[in-house]
């Protein structure tokens, strides 16, 4: 069994991290930082690699018993990790952008209020409302055809959210919503109660700034 400090130098994650910085490693070489050493028949990187696996195939569901599934790892290494993520899913909660009124989500969407062409966005939401993750869906002149409920829930679906904001940009700088706007939105929201994910609001912006179809009563 190889500690971290026993492999090759061309292995070694710690001294990759000193070089390069964590975003160079990989999954398992961070694992195996945490892990300093490996298990019964199993090197470090060779535990961290199954660890790793095991994350990929269901992370959400990760306990200590489900770790101290894989052979080799002890209930000491298992609490560490188990640890490790607990803390980590605190200190993102807190820092975490949360949107409950629509100005916060024109702030999060600032960046795109300059753009040429129309961008149609989502902003998928956990159950507290904190921001997962804002995505382009489409980029073009939107229609009924390119907007689709199948691909804006298919990323709400994997992202497991409660709920989601969509968005598009007017770069004329008209802020007014187009008869097809209020057909896409009408659209999106039969999804939105199939799948039972809330469709919290459309917003329209541009430079000059933003509607809310939610607090115009039209969605």
């Amino acid at each position: 069994m190889k500690k971290i400090n026993e492999l090759i130098a061309v292995d070694k994650p710690r001294e990759k991290l000193e070089n390069k910085g964590a975003s160079a490693l990989k999954d398992y070489e961070l694992m195996a930082i945490l892990m300093g050493s490996g298990g019964k028949n199993k090197d470090v990187l060779q535990l961290s690699r199954e660890i790793v696996k095991n994350f990929e195939n269901d992370f959400d569901t990760i306990t200590l018993d489900s770790l101290l599934k894989i052979n080799g790892l002890g209930k000491a290494k298992a609490s560490k990790i188990i640890s490790a993520i607990e803390l980590s899913r605190r200190y993102l909660i807190k820092q975490n952008i949360k949107i409950t009124r629509p100005q916060q989500a024109y702030d999060e969407l600032r960046k795109y209020h300059d753009k040429r062409q129309e961008y149609f966005l989502s902003i998928t939401l956990d159950g507290a409302s904190h921001l997962i993750k804002t995505r382009v869906e489409f980029i073009g002149t939107l229609n009924r055809t390119l907007v689709h409920p199948r691909e804006i829930f298919a990323h709400a679906i994997a992202d497991r959210a409660a709920s989601i904001i969509v968005a598009h940009n007017h770069p004329s700088g008209t802020l007014e919503a187009s008869k097809e706007d209020l057909d896409i939105t009408k659209r999106l929201k039969s999804g939105a109660e199939l799948l039972g994910i809330e469709l919290k609001d459309h917003i329209i912006f541009s430079t000059e700034g933003f509607i809310s179809l939610k607090e115009q009563e039209k969605l």
